[in-house]
């Protein structure tokens, strides 16, 4: 099932976005002015772990916006189940 409805952390996450593509354009023109490998490595981390935050945060949402609204209709023990997974969640 496709949800394609805004959820509250989509502004965020684009603003993260946003910010990694100006630094990965930054490091792009870090690569052509031959910066040091040192210096390029570290700066490329930086937007690697951006995106992947962004992603995180989106997975996040996703699961508390969806899950959310399908457990509302659930019994308590089914509630409880996709509470858990809510949780353990986290720590992907």
């Amino acid at each position: 099932m496709r949800h394609s409805s805004h959820h509250a952390a989509h502004p965020a996450i684009v603003k993260r976005l946003r910010r990694a593509n100006g630094h990965l354009t930054a490091v792009i023109e870090m690569i052509e002015t031959g910066r040091p490998c040192l210096d390029l490595a570290q700066q490329l981390h930086a937007v690697e772990r951006a995106v992947a935050n962004a992603k995180k945060t989106l997975i996040h949402d996703h699961l508390d916006h969806c899950l959310g609204n399908a457990g509302s209709a659930l019994a308590e023990a089914d509630r409880a189940v996709i509470d858990e997974f809510r949780e353990i969640a986290r720590y992907l």
